[in-house]
């Protein structure tokens, strides 16, 4: 009988800020070596979950609970948050919320100085856990010089040497781009086989998270589990679109196609499945029987970047002579491995900083003399991090400060303030602080926050990141009809199913320069194009292939056809 590490019996835990609990009745048991996937819409209590199994719960956010949770044979609401750290290593969303030391070395031995851990042992275990990150030789290095997968790395490293048995991670994939989160999930599965670690990971990119397999998936809803099954039995009924939840993408493509779904096929990864030749059948009749894309018409160009070039150092150029230019009413996305210039291209179009060579101009007018305060009239931008944005305590009151900072009535504040924030999905939150959100409530706020200004062209850095589908659709729903009505937007985004759905335009990014601009079906059909860039195949791509179809063309069919489902 496998030994259970993490028990739940009838657990419920209630903020003291909050007249209603966030979880109830959760009864779970997670066993010793097991990865467990944990998924649901944005506030439904998968964070306070996690915050229960770490300690956060109470001992960082006040509050009460009934039942009992017991972690490693100990029981949680008898235990300091000190002792919780030794069986759950946590790894956030937000690595730089996580740091303590000034290099990767100090961050990664910093658990052990407060165990006064002798010296020698401290440096064996410091090296020996980053060799196992691939952090060797970075380990004099600043974390924040770091890229994002290599900061997840640290904070991975930075548990791993407590030798804690159980691994929590939050978020993992949010920040990455699809290169680096692949990697990160090969990475836990490594470190897993090598540790015998139990592993726990909340996460939204669900289909992304099974690169490598796990052992069940538990979806929560409304601070409740309403389902805790095998993947495969997961994909096979509809509990995830019911919750709003995305399903991978082959999964959908096949249930389009008419293909039944079986166990037999091994529905869990597109790498194990097994399709029959009649199911591979039903795949290209449902492509031939789609039209091909409309041409559509070229509107009048809006932005103009030419042979831009910017470094933070004189040493360094971290964008070099780029040139594209953007039509009126385009909906545009920008990606790329991290770190390679997308959100300094962000940057200088906003006027925070200034390009070295090169020209910006918007419908004619070079902005080199506009201000920031000026260029804001026009050009909104989202930040990918909420934090550094975020200045008010409230969120009402973070949502309606540009407007009242412009002179606006407050009758006409809250009409707009109120309408942006059920756009995006934060009216019942309305009298809320900001500081009881979790990291993807907080993002939304401050997406509403430009949304409220009415910009022109519209910038928006990771606006998914950290979204469930249904609160992703609502904001990308709403963009698309800022769009249709002549807002311009660019979105820097890893998140390849905004892509696809969304844009119908990429600006490549690699290394400081952008090496494509060309179509999403186009992109990720170009197997070299996609490594240069650290992105990766779809699984449309590996469906078509295997179906013996031009993976370009049931691309483009595939995304024309699942646009016009979803508005239907």
């Amino acid at each position: 009988m496998r030994e259970t590490l993490i028990s739940f019996e009838n657990y419920t835990f209630q903020y003291r800020s909050q007249a209603e609990p966030t979880i109830h009745d959760i009864n779970l048991q997670i066993h010793k070596g097991e990865r467990v996937i944990i998924v649901g819409p944005s506030g439904c209590g998968k964070s306070t979950l996690a915050h229960c199994l770490n300690g956060l719960n109470p001992f960082s956010y006040p509050g009460k609970s009934t039942g009992t949770l017991t972690i490693c044979g100990v029981e949680a609401a008898q235990a300091s948050i000190f002792e919780l750290s030794r069986y759950v290593g946590t790894v956030l969303q937000d690595t730089d919320g996580q740091f303590i030391g000034m290099t990767v070395l100090e961050d990664i031995a910093f658990s052990m100085e407060n165990d006064c851990v002798a010296q020698d042992e401290m440096k064996r275990r410091t090296k020996e856990e980053a060799a196992k990150v691939g952090l060797l030789d970075k380990l004099p290095a600043a974390p924040h010089e770091l890229s994002g997968g290599q900061k997840q790395r640290v904070s991975m490293a930075g548990v791993l040497v407590n030798r804690v048995p159980i691994l929590l991670f939050d978020e993992p994939l949010a920040n990455l781009d699809p290169a680096a989160g692949r990697e990160a999930m090969e990475l836990i599965d490594d470190l897993q086989k090598v540790n015998g670690s139990t592993v726990v990971i909340i996460e939204h990119r669900l289909e992304d998270a099974m690169h490598r397999n796990a052992d069940r998936i538990i979806l929560m809803e409304e601070g409740r589990i309403v389902s805790d099954t095998t993947p495969t039995a997961l994909f096979l009924s509809d509990r995830l679109s019911l919750a709003g939840i995305r399903e991978p993408l082959y999964i959908t493509a096949l249930k389009y196609a008419g293909v039944k779904l079986t166990e037999e096929i091994h529905p869990e990864r597109m790498e194990d499945m097994v399709l029959s030749d009649a199911a591979k059948a039903q795949v290209c009749k449902w492509f031939e029987n789609q039209a091909g894309p409309m041409e559509k018409a070229v509107p009048e160009q809006m932005l103009s970047v030419e042979e831009l070039s910017f470094g933070y150092t004189e040493e360094k150029e971290n964008l070099s002579e780029i040139s594209f230019t953007v039509s009126q009413g385009e909906m545009v996305s920008i990606v790329g491995k991290n770190g390679a210039g997308k959100s300094t291209l962000a940057k200088l179009l906003c006027g925070f900083v200034t390009q070295k060579n090169g020209s910006i101009t918007l419908k004619g007018r070079d902005l080199s003399e506009d201000t920031i305060k000026e260029r804001a009239g026009y050009i909104g931008y989202v930040m990918q991090n909420p934090n550094q944005m975020i200045s008010k305590p409230m969120i009402y009151d973070e949502v309606a400060m540009s407007l009242r900072l412009k002179g606006m009535s407050e009758e006409e504040v809250e009409k707009r303030v109120f309408e942006t924030l059920k756009i995006c999905g934060l009216y019942p939150f309305r009298s809320w602080p900001v500081s009881a959100l979790s990291y993807g409530q907080k993002k939304r706020v401050t997406i509403a926050s430009i949304l409220v200004q009415e910009p022109e062209m519209l910038i928006l850095d990771e606006p998914t990141a950290g979204q469930d589908f249904r609160h992703y659709t609502e904001i990308m729903e709403f963009l698309k009809e800022l769009n249709e009505s002549g807002i311009t937007v660019l979105m820097i985004t890893h998140d390849m199913h905004l892509m696809l759905e969304y844009t119908e335009r990429s600006l490549v990014f690699a290394d400081g320069r952008m090496i494509a601009d060309t179509t999403p079906a186009r992109l990720f059909s170009d197997p070299e194009l996609l490594k240069r860039a650290s992105l990766k195949v779809t699984s449309l791509y590996e469906l078509a292939l295997r179906c013996g179809l031009d993976p370009e063309a049931y691309i483009e069919k595939f995304i024309q056809y699942d646009r016009q489902v979803r508005n239907e």
